[in-house]
């Protein structure tokens, strides 16, 4: 594999879209434990990282997609990193996709080549009460095909923390699409992101489920925006992740990664097992 070579054009979207994603996320500082009430602008929570990520897609997922948006296993690095206040949380992340290949791997058939991917979430509170807006942005490139897709979900959440360490954060909201094939409305998102943090063997670990059903989505969209095929009006994407924390600097962790009639592949389940390092800044 070559050296990534981009363009100064290049460079420049590359570096504009991860600052716009990870802006305020990966800024914060932790809030003093002993302040009693804090003001608006004062964070109750913060955390930032990098890691080096390898996605191993399985046999039969590789098989299933040959012909349709073709998958193969890759490396990604990713900035991560979330910040909340007594108003509102927000979390982000970018990713760099076979981050030392070209923008288009002439060995691979373009299977590897250089790619983005970021979200952005949000939830502002409804006053006290456990109901926030929710928002969220979602944005893949592609840069050796010249296509990009971005999601954009501006609906309703809640949040939910208990004192054995679960947490639970569902959301709804009408969808919209902005990809090379179409552009407008596309149906519904509902999903949710939780965890379990817990301690066992002296040591730290967390499971994580992140979760998103989309549905009624626009039948130009389902007919545009999939290979060799039309995909079914419903779509499912996540992950269930079991993470490890050896040191307050390190997090290890493998996520099954799962996505039916998602991923540019219509009607066919998808799935692989991811393996991580992060190191933990804060």
């Amino acid at each position: 594999m070559t050296a990534q070579r981009f363009t100064l054009d290049s460079q420049r979207t590359v570096t504009r879209g991860a600052l716009t994603l990870l802006a305020g996320a990966l800024i914060a500082s932790p809030t003093l434990a002993d302040e009693p009430e804090p003001q608006t602008l004062d964070r109750l929570w913060s955390f930032s990282n990098v890691s080096v990520n390898y996605l191993d897609w399985s046999n039969g997922t590789e098989r299933r997609t040959a012909s349709n948006a073709a998958k193969s296993d890759f490396t990604y690095v990713e900035l991560e990193g979330g910040v909340g206040f007594s108003w509102g949380e927000f979390y982000g992340f970018f990713d760099f996709e076979n981050p030392t290949n070209d923008q288009f791997d002439e060995s691979s058939n373009g299977q590897d080549n250089f790619r983005t991917a970021g979200k952005v979430t949000s939830h502002i509170y409804l006053g006290d009460t456990p109901f926030s807006v929710y928002a969220h942005i979602y944005d893949f490139r592609d840069y050796g095909f010249n296509s990009r897709e971005q999601d954009q979900i501006l609906g309703f959440g809640y949040r939910a923390t208990f004192d054995n360490g679960f947490w639970f954060k569902p959301f709804i909201g009408p969808a919209r699409v902005q990809s090379d094939g179409y552009t407008g409305m596309n149906g519904y998102m509902a999903g949710w992101v939780a965890g379990y943090d817990f301690t066992a063997f002296g040591q730290g670990f967390g499971i994580t489920n992140w979760h998103e059903q989309t549905f009624d989505r626009d039948s130009d969209y389902l007919e545009q925006n999939y290979v060799n095929g039309t995909a079914g009006s419903t779509g499912t994407n996540g992950a269930v992740g079991l993470w490890w924390h050896p040191a307050d600097l390190i997090t290890t962790g493998i996520q099954y990664r799962y996505s039916d009639n998602k991923l540019g592949a219509p009607n066919v389940y998808q799935n692989a097992m991811i393996y991580t390092v992060k190191l933990n800044f804060l």
